[in-house]
């Protein structure tokens, strides 16, 4: 079984595998601080300011609560529509981002395939007879001897 798991491991579709998860975690990275350090803070220029991510009703109770925050550290059932919005409008932007990202890289890759010379075919060997021609053939021997 230990070798069965060895050479399930080696196959070339696992690691992969395994390398594109590892990738794909470090670009999340990068994208979530593209859009946390750079588009968020020039939206909220352009939009003054708003803020999202505190809207929130209280569904139990009177009690009111100057945050968010405040409201979920006491318990308090909320429902927080707000960080709803907010995290809508980050999966927006992030797959917009990642969008203009593998459209970047996919003009590219077709910029160099277009770049590097195709490869000339091999010269095709000229085709044997057909069974028709073997055919034909053997016709004509055969008159030949008769």
């Amino acid at each position: 079984m230990l070798k069965e798991f060895q050479a399930f491991i080696a196959k070339g579709n696992v690691m992969d595998m395994a390398v594109g998860i590892i990738i794909g975690a470090a670009f999340t990275a990068i994208v979530q601080s593209m859009v946390k350090d750079l588009l968020n803070p020039i939206l909220g220029l352009i939009t003054g300011g708003l803020d999202f991510s505190n809207n929130f009703v209280v569904l139990a109770g009177d009690a009111s609560y100057d945050s968010l925050a405040a409201a979920r550290e006491a318990g308090a059932a909320v429902f927080a529509y707000g960080a709803f919005f907010s995290a809508v409008i980050n999966f927006l932007i992030v797959a917009f981002v990642v969008f203009m990202l593998v459209r970047y890289v996919t003009r590219v890759k077709d910029k160099l395939t277009r770049e590097t010379p195709p490869e000339t075919p091999a010269e095709a060997k000229p085709a044997g007879p057909t069974e028709l021609d073997v055919l034909l053939e053997i016709r004509d021997q055969l008159k030949k001897s008769a």
